[in-house]
């Protein structure tokens, strides 16, 4: 509810479909169970809607994890579109992000820059299938670090966004993403073309 309060309805009003899940003890617990939590979720909407394929849209762990399903799970052939809003693809070296050694959160540990889930994760082709990968990301974010972090590797259906780069005014950090409306609009832009977003085509910064 707080992440997509504000997108979620603009997401709406510009005609799609939207579905969103709460997954892994609110985004605690293990990501590849949570992962396939993803998968039956997508699994109901594509029953739900008839639809062959969804865009996917998520923030910081949300746009890391569904990388997992689409690698490890089937999801290069329900996937048409990942938007991924400052997300955690190689983690994070802030030790103050999480807390270290915490039970309860699987997924804190997992989200450290080289742990065995994100090597594992990155190994080999990082985006692979025929999906369309935009990672957004800010520089000003404050959980993911170095912010470069959050970036995929280069390829043809792979876009890295830098808000900053198009309008060097922006000052949005992580936890924020969601409700910024130049995000807002990238993710449109990915979402509304074939292919991921194009960074040389930028949308208005106001």
């Amino acid at each position: 509810a707080d992440n997509w309060a504000t997108m979620s309805p603009q997401l709406k009003s510009a005609g799609y479909c939207v579905f969103a899940l709460d997954y892994g003890d609110r985004g605690t617990g293990d990501i590849a169970q949570s992962a396939g939590q993803l998968k039956r979720f997508v699994d109901a909407v594509l029953a739900a809607t008839g639809a062959h394929r969804v865009s996917l849209v998520g923030h910081s762990q949300g746009g890391m994890l569904p990388r997992y399903y689409i690698k490890f799970l089937g999801g290069a052939n329900e996937v048409d579109d990942l938007v991924g809003l400052a997300p955690s693809n190689h983690g994070t070296t802030n030790p103050g992000a999480f807390v270290a050694g915490q039970t309860f959160c699987p997924a804190c540990d997992q989200q450290r820059a080289g742990s065995d889930f994100l090597t594992n994760l990155n190994a080999g082709d990082e985006t692979p299938g025929p999906v369309s990968y935009t990672v957004i990301e800010t520089r000003y974010d404050e959980v993911v670090t170095p912010y470069t972090s959050a970036f995929l590797a280069p390829g043809p259906d792979t876009a890295n966004v830098l808000l900053q780069d198009a309008c060097p005014a922006e000052v949005i950090d992580h936890h924020e993403m969601p409700n910024d409306q130049l995000a807002l609009r990238w993710t449109l832009a990915a979402l509304g073309r074939t292919g991921p977003a194009d960074p040389a085509s930028p949308p208005s910064c106001v």
